[in-house]
C-alpha cells in the first residue's frame, strides 16, 4: 500500500464525518427549498425561487448584505493592514499593543452588538456623550433610529470587531518578509513609500487574497452583531440575509422559503470562494 493510500485510509473517517456534518444539511436545504422534504403539502418545484425574485424584502436584504460586506471587508483590510504595520515596527511595549489590538475579536458578535447598542443609545450612550464633550454635536443623535445612521453604525461596529482577524493574517505575512529585500531596495535608492509599494504589497498579495475571501464569506453570513444591535431595524434598514433567513424560519415558520434564501446566499458565496480554491489547488499542483 502506497503512502498516499495509507494517508487516505487514516483520513477517511474524518472525511466521512465532515461530509456528513456539512453535506447532509446542504443537500437537505436544497431539497427543502424545492418543497421536496417533510411533506409540507406544497407542490414540489421552483415556487419559492419565483417568490424570491418578486419579494422586495428579499432584495432589500440582499442589497443591505452586499453593501455591508463591501463596507466591512474594506474597513477590515485597510485597518488590519495599518495596525499590522504598526505592530510589526520595532517599538517598545509592542506586546501590549498586540493584546489590545486583538481584544475586539475576542468579544462574541452578539455581545458586541448589545454593547454597541448601549453605546449608541441616544440618552445614555457613550458615543453621544463623547461627541458632545468634544463639541462636535450640540444635541444627542438617535443613531439607531435613523435608517442611514443605523446602517453606518452597524458597519462601524463590525469594522471594529472584525479587523483583528485580518490584522493577524497580515502580521504573519509581514514577519515572513526577509529584511534583505528591504535593504536591497534601499541600496537602489527606494524611499520608505516605494519599499511599501514594491516590496511589502507584492509579498502580502497572497495573504491579502486569503484574508479578503475568508472575510467576505464570514461577513455575508454575519448574524449575531446585527441581531444584537438593531434586529434589522429601523424598518428593514439593517436587515441582512442571515437575519431574514432566521425570521422566516423561526418567526414565520416558513422553512422552505428560508431554505431557498439560504441556498441563494450560499451560491453567491461560492461564486467568490470557488475561483480562490481552484487557484490555490493549481499553485499546489
Amino acid at each position: 500500500m502506497t503512502d498516499q493510500r495509507v494517508g487516505l485510509f487514516f483520513a477517511l473517517p474524518a472525511i466521512i464525518l465532515l461530509v456528513g456534518i456539512l453535506g447532509f444539511p446542504a443537500v437537505a436545504a436544497i431539497l427543502q427549498s424545492f418543497n421536496v422534504l417533510w411533506g409540507s403539502g406544497d407542490v414540489p418545484g421552483i415556487a419559492n425561487y419565483v417568490q424570491l425574485a418578486m419579494d422586495p424584502q428579499f432584495w432589500q436584504a440582499f442589497r443591505n448584505t452586499t453593501l455591508f460586506v463591501a463596507s466591512t471587508v474594506s474597513i477590515h483590510i485597510t485597518l488590519g493592514l495599518c495596525v499590522a504595520l504598526l505592530l510589526n515596527a520595532d517599538v517598545k511595549g509592542k506586546w501590549l499593543f498586540r493584546v489590545t489590538a486583538i481584544l475586539p475579536w475576542t468579544v462574541p458578535d452578539v455581545i458586541s452588538g448589545i454593547l454597541w447598542r448601549f453605546m449608541f443609545d441616544p440618552l445614555a450612550g457613550f458615543v453621544n456623550a463623547l461627541l458632545i464633550a468634544l463639541g462636535l454635536i450640540g444635541a444627542p443623535i438617535d443613531w439607531l433610529g435613523d435608517p442611514q445612521l443605523a446602517f453606518a453604525a452597524v458597519v462601524f461596529a463590525e469594522g471594529w470587531r472584525g479587523y483583528p482577524f485580518i490584522m493577524l493574517i497580515l502580521l504573519a505575512g509581514l514577519q515572513s518578509i526577509g529584511q534583505q529585500q528591504y535593504e536591497a531596495a534601499q541600496l537602489d535608492g527606494a524611499s520608505t513609500w516605494q519599499c511599501f509599494l514594491h516590496v511589502t504589497i507584492p509579498n502580502l498579495k497572497p495573504m491579502l487574497l486569503v484574508a479578503a475571501v475568508l472575510d467576505l464569506i464570514w461577513q455575508a453570513r454575519l448574524f449575531g452583531l446585527v441581531f444584537g444591535m438593531t434586529s434589522g431595524g429601523p424598518g428593514n434598514a439593517t436587515e441582512v440575509m442571515p437575519l431574514l433567513i432566521y425570521r422566516n424560519y423561526f418567526e414565520f415558520f416558513n422553512a422552505s422559503y428560508a431554505a431557498s434564501m439560504a441556498v441563494v446566499l450560499a451560491a453567491v458565496m461560492l461564486v467568490f470562494a470557488v475561483p480562490y480554491v481552484r487557484s490555490s489547488l493549481r499553485k499546489e499542483a
